[in-house]
């Protein structure tokens, strides 16, 4: 069982900048890959980044590319996603989720855990 909490989330100019973390329970977080998705208001709820359980690969939605950087620390049970240069259209609840037997995964289906999720606004 992993407990996910996200902090970080807050209200921000276009063009600026935050940093998302996601505090993971249990012993096993350096077994699990990690990703973001994020859900706007009356949307579906959208893949973003992921970055496997060793930390040595990531991957990004083309969306976000270029902007945002995925990473994290084992010893510290925590993910994070940097978010820079950011635009209205970032707006959103932003989940992180644990995907466990899987290197690197980008699809919802494969992620087993999620936490409650953080707002961010992008004021324009």
């Amino acid at each position: 069982q992993v407990q996910l909490v996200e902090s970080g989330g807050g209200l921000v100019q276009a063009g600026g900048s935050l940093r998302l973390s996601c505090a993971a329970s249990g012993r096993t977080f350096s077994t699990y890959a990690m990703g973001w998705f994020r859900q706007a208001l009356g949307k579906e709820r959208e893949f973003v980044a992921a970055i496997s359980w060793s930390g040595g690969n990531t991957y990004y939605a083309d969306s976000v590319k270029g902007r945002f950087t995925i990473s994290r620390d084992n010893a510290k049970n925590t993910v994070y996603l940097q978010m820079s240069s950011l635009k209205p259209e970032d707006t959103a609840v932003y989940y992180c989720a644990a995907a466990g037997g899987h290197y690197i995964a980008t699809a919802e289906y494969d992620y087993d855990y999620w936490g409650q999720g953080t707002q961010v606004t992008v004021s324009s």
